[in-house]
């Protein structure tokens, strides 16, 4: 029997954003997100670890960056909603904090829709990352964020689904160019240097769901700062990036898994 999702869904082909859902322990996801994920996790079983992780960073650097004065936010990839979004962390310590979602996944956008309905001061688009200057563009973001201010740019987890050839430096660049000195970008990528026996076998998972999986190394990933002066601790795995007073850090063997990092536009 095939499982329904929203119209014009395709339930059958694994999506990047359900799977993602499901190594978080959602229930927004398919049969075919599930077994594809569990296929990753058969190959890294800290998966589920690291996109804790990665949920635990985001609350970590919108914190930051609200304590540094920035009261708009475009958050790209956002991702099926979950507890601790953007606009949840921001506006608990800033009300009146501004934040538009972009995901190019129509369930996302379901989701998204339904649940920020009745949120002020937050919206939730369809855009594709690949097409930077698209999303710059829409009317509903334009209304919400006004880019002659610093905003907080966030890229989690989805730089690594894009591949070279759709050029990712170029895509940050228009990015940068349209934030005004003082913006933060935020970025967490998936590394390969602690594992890279592994990425063969994931890439594989990945080539047969809604976006291939791109392996990059930890220097690789640190490029895509160029223009940005980093802010401490630099790129380093998830849960050393100005973790919480108090916090013990169980690091399971990971390495350089999971890099994030905090760059500020000057």
């Amino acid at each position: 029997m095939t499982e329904q999702g929203p119209s014009g869904v395709n339930t059958r082909i694994p999506n990047v954003a359900r799977m993602y859902d499901y190594y978080l322990g959602g229930k927004d996801n398919f049969t075919a997100d599930r077994e594809a994920a569990e296929k990753v996790l058969a190959i890294v079983p800290e998966v589920r670890f690291s996109t804790r992780e990665n949920r635990a960073f985001l609350g970590r650097s919108v914190r930051f960056m609200v304590n540094a004065g920035i009261r708009q936010f475009l958050d790209i990839g956002t991702g099926l909603p979950t507890l601790q979004n953007v606009h949840q962390v921001a506006q608990a310590i800033e009300p009146e904090s501004r934040v538009a979602y972009v995901d190019n996944d129509p369930v996302v956008g379901v989701h998204g829709r339904a649940i920020l309905a009745r949120t002020e001061n937050v919206t939730m688009v369809e855009g594709d990352l690949r097409r930077p200057q698209e999303i710059l563009d829409q009317p509903a973001v334009r209304q919400l964020i006004d880019f002659d201010r610093p905003v907080g740019v966030m890229l989690l987890a989805i730089m690594h689904f894009i591949s070279d050839k759709e050029d990712p430096m170029s895509i940050i660049q228009t990015l940068r160019e349209a934030m005004a000195p003082g913006s933060y970008f935020v970025l967490s990528h998936v590394a390969i240097d602690a594992r890279p026996a592994a990425a063969p076998g994931v890439e594989q998972v990945y080539s047969k769901a809604s976006s291939p999986f791109i392996s990059r190394t930890g220097a690789e990933i640190s490029r895509f700062f160029e223009g940005f002066e980093l802010e401490e601790p630099g790129v380093v795995n998830l849960p050393e990036w100005r973790p919480d007073p108090g916090s013990h850090v169980l690091y399971r063997g990971i390495g350089s898994y999971f890099l994030c990092g905090v760059g500020r536009r000057l």
